[in-house]
């Protein structure tokens, strides 16, 4: 069960690209839900790592989410 939320988590934050590529050619869209993705999911990906036992599947989840959170964000604004 791990895998399957893990990588339905990585695909929704990988959906971010289309909505890079439209900030990039012109059309903006709202930074506010990115930027709440990324503090969401850098939390959850800290949550993970700090741990005494690791929660690799929740780090690895999420880390996705910080990184085009981030680009979604920066291209928006």
């Amino acid at each position: 069960m791990d895998g399957f939320a893990t990588g339905t988590a990585f695909l929704m934050y990988v959906s971010y690209i289309p909505q890079i590529i439209d900030n990039i050619n012109g059309i903006s869209t709202n930074p506010t839900q990115p930027i709440a993705a990324a503090v969401n999911c850098f939390l959850w990906v800290c949550y993970g790592l700090l741990k005494e036992e690791k929660d690799w599947p929740i780090a690895i989840a999420n880390t996705p989410g910080v990184v085009f959170g981030l680009i979604a964000f920066f291209t928006a604004i």
